[in-house]
């Protein structure tokens, strides 16, 4: 029985990659056929339009015609927020502060010099007062007049400054918070809201970037059996909802304190704080039974289809000097834990942790 569940899984990986090899050589086609820039951002575009896994992006993308021009391709990429994407909004939101604050810089420049002229003006109308006490009264008043006209002036002038660099700041702070809304959503998981994989690597070098190396902390990685074929049976929105659902589980299940993002299609990966091998293997195993208690998948004539399951594999910091060490020996012990159906949470090394956890099988 062990055999015949580790060949299935085997046989289903194999599928997923060829599937997987197949869409890359029908991007790789459909770019050339086209005449679209071979940019990674414009793979990442074609590829997600041409999976069928964003239906809106999808029909943007085919309105483009034949030809698609690479600034219609961005805007396309820039309102589905895909995260090769999100970094152009970053690029071009800069590049509008910048010439906000040279456009402020003219300005003060400009308010700089009307006080310099003034100032000069006023030397030299006191200059020659001094210089020619017998001047008469109406030519003292002229000169009046003209300073009170320049002081006007200066006046007016400073005020309009006021006016334009508060105007500029304040398109400056809107600009910072787009960039910082654009930064966000590069690190955001469109389907589940959960973090996504680029986040949960920053979170992982951030851990082993400190002056204390990383010590009493784990990383899980979960990964849903099969969840190919649940696609294929119950059809892709039900998957999509029962992510959402998992990852809603997942977000209840977890100490505030601890991470959780979306790492991949159907895996999860966890950060844990604080914890020993035996704390990670209970986590482990509470995480699994909160998705066999609490949820299920209907099939289309309304049946149960019963739990949904579930290989968890986890690693210990103390046992990797890399973050790509630590995620690497999660991995590993994911991988052991897909080949035995009967022990699906298992740790790295394997042979460390030999707890067996029963688990519902449909």
């Amino acid at each position: 029985m062990q055999n015949d569940a580790s060949a299935a899984q085997q046989h289903h990986a194999a599928q997923r990659a060829a599937a997987g090899h197949d869409l890359l050589q029908k991007v790789a086609g459909y770019m050339a056929k086209h005449m679209i820039g071979g940019l990674p951002r414009n793979y990442e575009l074609v590829h997600e339009a041409l999976s069928g896994r964003h239906p809106g992006l999808a029909r943007d993308f085919a309105s483009l015609g034949q030809r698609p021009s690479q600034h219609d391709l961005d805007q396309i990429g820039l309102k589905h927020r895909l995260v090769s994407h999100c970094g152009l909004a970053e690029e071009k939101l800069q590049s509008e502060t910048s010439s906000v604050l040279e456009k402020i810089a003219e300005q003060v420049s400009l308010g700089v010099l009307h006080k310099q002229t003034f100032a000069r003006a006023l030397e030299t109308i006191l200059g020659s007062i001094r210089e020619d006490e017998n001047r008469g009264i109406a030519e003292l008043i002229a000169e009046l007049d003209f300073l009170n006209a320049a002081t006007g002036d200066l006046l007016h002038a400073e005020t309009e400054l006021g006016l334009k660099l508060k105007a500029g700041l304040q398109q400056i702070e809107g600009a910072s918070r787009a960039v910082e809304a654009a930064r966000t959503a590069t690190e955001k998981d469109r389907l589940t809201g959960l973090p996504n994989r680029i986040a949960f690597m920053n979170r992982l070098d951030a851990l082993y970037n400190q002056d204390v190396p990383p010590a009493d902390c784990a990383l899980l990685i979960v990964d849903i059996d099969d969840f190919r074929s649940i696609n294929h049976q119950f059809g892709e929105d039900a998957g999509n909802r029962l992510l959402q659902r998992l990852a809603t589980i997942f977000r209840k299940t977890i100490k505030k304190h601890d991470f959780v993002a979306r790492v991949d299609g159907d895996d999860f990966a966890f950060l844990l704080s604080g914890v020993s091998s035996e704390d990670a293997f209970t986590i482990a195993e509470r995480l699994h039974a909160a998705v066999e208690n609490n949820l299920v998948f209907a099939t289309e004539h309304g049946s149960t289809h019963g739990g949904l399951g579930l290989s968890i594999g986890f690693a210990l910091c103390n046992d990797a000097d890399q973050p790509m060490q630590l995620f690497a020996h999660a991995e590993a012990a994911l991988n052991g834990a897909r080949a035995n159906p009967r022990q699906p949470i298992c740790g790295y090394p394997l042979e460390r942790h030999g707890r067996h956890i029963g688990r519902h099988v449909a």
